[in-house]
C-alpha cells in the first residue's frame, strides 16, 4: 500500500469518527418539552448553526435517564434533581447545568369534587382528595412528575392506593386528558397544561405552593463510561442552550401569552 492510498485511507477514517461526534445527537427528554412544544422551536436555529441532526427520545425522566446510563442517548434534558444529581455521581453524567423551571400545578374538574381549590398548600390538598376518595389519575411512569407526587404523597403520611387511585403509566399529555375524560384530578407541569388548555376542560385548582418548583436539567452522557458517544455535539448543544440564543428562545417561547419555562442557566 502506497503512502496516498494510506493517507486516503486514514482520511476517510477521520471523517466518519467526525460525522460520529457531530453528525446526530440523541437527546433523552421529559414528554413535558415535546408535549409543550418547547423543542419544536429549540432544535431547528441549533441544527442550522451547527448541521448537527437532532433526535428527541421524549419519555418520562426515569426512562431518560436510563437511556443515559446504558449509552443509548448523548445527553438528557430532564426535572428530577436528586436523580439527576445521583446519576452524575454513579458516574454516568458529566455534569449537571440548570437549564430552565416551571412549576408543577394540581389540576381537576371545575365542579372541584373533593373541595381543594381554596388551597395553598399541595400537601393539605392531596389529604383532602384522599380523604374524599376522588378519582387522582397518577403518571405512575417513574418520570419527573410522577417522582415529584410520590414524594408530596409521602410527606402527607399518605400512601395512596384503592379504586380512586389509578397509576396510567402514560405521558403527561395522555394523563391530562385522561383526568379530563373521566373528571379526575392530576398533578402536572405548567408547560403542558397550557398546551393541551385548548383542548381540556380541567382547570388549575392548585398552584404556587413552593413546593410544586419544577427545575429542570441538562447533562452529557460520560463518554468515560461510553466511548461511542457524541460528547462533542452534546457540549456543543449544551453551551448552545445555556448561552443567551438559547435562553431567549426559552423565555420568549409563550402559549397564549403565558411563559411556559423560565430561562435558569447560571454558569
Amino acid at each position: 500500500m502506497n503512502k496516498l492510498n494510506l493517507l486516503m485511507i486514514l482520511l476517510a477514517l477521520s471523517a466518519v469518527t467526525l460525522a460520529g461526534q457531530s453528525g446526530e445527537l440523541k437527546i433523552a427528554t421529559t414528554t413535558s418539552t415535546e408535549n409543550s412544544g418547547l423543542f419544536e422551536v429549540l432544535i431547528p436555529p441549533f441544527e442550522k448553526l451547527t448541521g448537527i441532526r437532532i433526535k428527541v427520545i421524549a419519555v418520562g425522566t426515569g426512562k431518560a435517564l436510563a437511556l443515559g446510563r446504558s449509552g443509548d442517548v448523548d445527553l438528557v434534558l430532564v426535572h428530577a434533581l436528586k436523580a439527576e444529581e445521583l446519576f452524575v455521581e454513579q458516574g454516568y453524567g458529566v455534569k449537571r447545568h440548570k437549564v430552565m423551571y416551571n412549576d408543577f400545578v394540581i389540576i381537576g374538574p371545575a365542579a372541584d369534587p373533593a373541595g381543594i381549590k381554596a388551597q395553598k398548600s399541595a400537601i393539605r390538598a392531596l389529604k383532602i382528595i384522599e380523604a374524599a376518595e376522588s378519582s387522582f389519575i397518577s403518571r405512575g411512569d417513574n418520570s419527573g412528575t410522577h417522582k415529584k407526587e410520590i414524594e408530596l404523597w409521602q410527606q402527607a403520611g399518605i400512601n395512596p392506593k384503592g379504586k380512586w387511585y389509578k397509576e396510567a403509566g402514560q405521558g403527561m399529555g395522555a394523563v391530562i386528558t385522561m383526568a379530563d375524560a373521566l373528571k379526575a384530578y392530576t398533578m402536572t407541569d405548567r408547560g403542558t397544561y397550557l398546551a393541551l388548555q385548548d383542548k381540556i376542560e380541567v382547570m388549575v385548582l392548585v398552584e404556587g405552593d413552593p413546593l410544586l418548583f419544577n427545575p429542570y436539567g441538562i447533562i452529557a452522557v460520560n463518554p468515560k463510561k461510553h466511548s461511542h458517544v457524541n460528547y462533542n455535539g452534546a457540549t456543543r448543544f449544551i453551551e448552545w442552550l445555556t448561552a443567551p440564543a438559547g435562553q431567549e428562545i426559552i423565555g420568549s417561547f409563550r402559549k397564549k401569552g403565558e411563559i411556559l419555562f423560565y430561562p435558569d442557566a447560571v454558569e
